[in-house]
């Protein structure tokens, strides 16, 4: 019979280290906040074509020579494109900038876009990512409510706000830009998370009905045990996958690939703890998972 490890006999330093983390984080937000990109915050996007590979320290120079210190370059699709990211208010921005580099580069190159998102704009859009974070999360609720039961959505919905949390701390504390693909990332590290508690509830469901005289937490233990191999083998496999993303995907790809790298460990931890440990703390019985019993009204009229 396979050894079963003893997960929740450490859960009270689980839950320690998890609260540590969230409130580092929250202070982190708290104190240091969010360094939005130009999604959120109003700005200039130029899409620049050379004729030969793009210098990019060069750009940066040449613009930071210019008064535009704040501005982002990056390699967008290939060696020969490059995104020029700026704040600002103005139209005129794109060309301006693009004057500078005429005036002050030795490389050819050509626009072939201007794009300007106005500070109204980025504020409806960082409003509607929140609106959807939240609105997933009640959604998953109410899922697993009607999937499980509900002390089990709750559960999940505890382990996927540390997930969220640490990640949007180690978001705040390193400054990294938060854009739409940073908010892409914390959306599917929702999904993941949840997916991987998904697989241990129901292993814990099912062991309910055949391990009856086992207790809650020796039925966590089992269940985690049985599921710690798939749970490890996703999670690694898809950590590799991310961190070809972080190394090879380029700039534009950087702050979506570190979330995602974050998202996954925080939540492959709190899958095998926190979610399970939930369970703990709402007192789940057998007698949960027991539907109701239909009563039909007796007609006692003779």
């Amino acid at each position: 019979m396979k050894r079963t490890i003893n997960f929740m006999g450490v859960r009270v330093i689980a839950v320690s280290i998890a609260l540590v983390l969230c409130l580092a984080s929250l202070g982190s937000i708290a104190v240091k906040g969010f360094n939005f990109g130009l999604d959120f915050t109003g700005g200039t996007l130029i899409e620049l074509n050379y004729a030969e590979a793009a210098d990019l320290n060069e750009i940066r120079s040449v613009l930071q020579a210019g008064g535009y210190e704040d501005a982002v370059v990056q390699s967008f699709g290939s060696v020969s494109d490059v995104l020029v990211r700026t704040p600002g208010d103005d139209p005129e921005l794109g060309q301006q900038i693009a004057a500078v580099l005429e005036q002050n580069s030795a490389q050819d190159f050509s626009v072939k876009r201007v794009e300007f998102v106005g500070p109204a704009v980025g504020e409806e859009l960082r409003d509607q990512g929140g609106i959807g974070m939240l609105v997933a999360m009640a959604g998953i609720l109410v899922y697993l409510g009607f999937r499980f039961q509900w002390k089990f959505g709750l559960g999940a919905i505890i382990g996927l706000a540390h997930d969220v949390i640490v990640t949007l701390g180690v978001v705040s504390f390193f400054q990294l830009q938060f854009d739409l693909t940073v908010l892409a990332a914390i959306l599917a590290i929702i999904g993941y998370s949840l997916n991987d508690s998904i697989v241990i509830f129901d292993r814990i469901r099912e062991n309910f009905r055949l391990l009856r005289n086992t207790s809650l937490i020796d039925n966590i233990n089992i269940s985690t045990t049985q599921t710690l191999l798939r749970t490890l083998a996703t999670s690694i496999s898809t950590l590799v996958a991310v961190a070809a993303l972080l190394f090879f995907g380029g700039d534009n790809l950087w702050g979506f690939a570190l979330a995602l790298l974050v998202g996954i460990t925080a939540g492959t931890f709190s899958s095998i703890y926190i979610s399970s440990i939930a369970l703990i703390w709402l007192k789940l019985t057998v007698e949960d998972l027991i539907p109701p019993v239909a009563t039909e009204e007796v007609d006692e009229m003779p």
